[in-house]
């Protein structure tokens, strides 16, 4: 799971091209799953600067997406707390207490989200950098992730966002055409990577931007 990034270009589109676009592609953590793990550390940590220099220098968002990308959690904590012994308790946590850095859902954008579903003018898929081991306790958790038409998950696929063969794994699944898809994620990274592929986008910032673009379009 990523965190998010300035976009300073939007695209917009007149109706008729939103006409075409037989698919919506979501991508999850930060869009319409809050996931911090800023909400575990507060607990762990008094001192804020101590917290922020741990994540930053040991459970790092690099190490985090090893494991969005297929390497087991073992094998992370493995890793790190060969690299840094003194810190094994709080390495430890990052997965031994994951669901406490799980804020909730987004509510604005699940309602989006319920919208699209119930006109039922688009498929929807999502397409998520999320550790295999974790993402079950996401589909306990959430009942929204059971609308989509498929979901693909970087840690079953041993693949990841941006790379374009994650992409090409759902577009392949699904037979689906690059231009017939929108794409709506918080990483501004992602966003280019899809973009390069030809898969118009929507780089997301607030469910309310995301909101009056996807009316904009014609799309709500």
């Amino acid at each position: 799971m990523q965190n998010k990034s300035e976009y300073n270009h939007p695209t917009h589109f007149t109706s008729s091209e939103a006409n075409e676009k037989s698919t919506i592609i979501w991508d999850l953590g930060a869009v319409l799953i809050d996931w911090n793990p800023h909400y575990l550390y507060r607990r762990i940590f008094d001192d804020g600067a101590e917290m922020h220099h741990f994540l930053e220098n040991v459970c790092t968002f690099d190490w985090n997406e090893e494991q969005d990308g297929g390497r087991t959690i073992q094998e992370a904590n493995d890793y790190l707390i060969a690299r840094h012994p003194e810190h094994e308790a709080h390495i430890k946590a990052y997965y031994g207490r994951w669901e406490e850095m799980l804020g909730g859902p987004i509510h604005a954008s699940v309602e989006i989200l319920r919208v699209m579903k119930s006109r039922g003018e688009h498929k929807l898929y999502a397409l998520t950098n999320w550790s295999a081991e974790l993402f079950p306790i996401a589909l306990e958790r959430y009942d929204f992730l059971g609308w989509f038409d498929g979901i693909v998950v970087s840690g079953t696929e041993n693949d990841r966002k941006p790379n374009h063969s994650f992409y090409h794994t759902l577009l392949n699944r699904y037979e689906l055409q690059p231009d017939e898809v929108l794409f709506i994620d918080d990483n501004l990274r992602n966003i280019k990577a899809a973009e390069q592929l030809g898969i118009e986008s929507i780089h997301f910032t607030s469910p309310e931007d995301l909101k009056e673009r996807l009316e904009k379009m014609g799309v709500l």
